[in-house]
């Protein structure tokens, strides 16, 4: 288990090495070279999805490794409680930032194999911490450095720890 401690509480993630091993190590990696540690979860949209993992306090994009295969084809689901890879339009450009799904947003999954069917890779769950991820998702929110959905009181990561399972 990895925890995220946050500002408003600590999120336990369970990642799924077998179903999506490329996203899995990829955020582990993260996770171990302490890249998440400062960050904020920069973009919270209500009923929908939380998101972190690239930006520092000051809305400064973090520089990251290389994108990865996309692993959406894999039949996990975007479901309440998941932790997907988020990227730009291109299939595969995931690299460091992830969201986690306030709803069952299926029109995220996998459908084809072509730019609009890829979908958004889920590699992981909320296994304890649902109540502080509910908490991210009534920020109040603003646009900021043209960024929409910023929440107006920093999420922020302090910390992150790796339980030995994934050591």
């Amino acid at each position: 288990m990895i925890i995220f401690t946050t500002n408003l509480g600590d999120i336990e993630i369970e990642l799924n090495m077998e179903r999506a091993p490329v996203s899995s190590k990829n955020f582990l990696k993260y996770c171990q070279d302490g890249f998440y540690d400062g960050t904020i979860f920069h973009r919270v949209i209500k009923g929908f999805m939380v998101q972190g993992g690239g930006f520092t306090e000051d809305m400064q994009e973090k520089p990251t490794r290389d994108c990865i295969a996309n692993e959406a084809n894999r039949g996990l689901k975007n479901v309440i409680g998941t932790l997907s890879m988020a990227r730009t339009d291109a299939p595969h450009s995931a690299t460091g930032q992830f969201f986690i799904n306030l709803a069952n947003n299926d029109f995220l999954d996998h459908t084809a194999t072509t730019n609009a069917g890829w979908g958004y890779a889920v590699f992981g769950k909320v296994s304890a911490g649902m109540d502080v991820v509910n908490k991210m998702a009534e920020a109040k929110t603003t646009s900021k450095y043209g960024h929409d959905d910023v929440p107006c009181e920093a999420i922020i990561v302090e910390k992150v720890i790796i339980n030995k399972e994934y050591k």
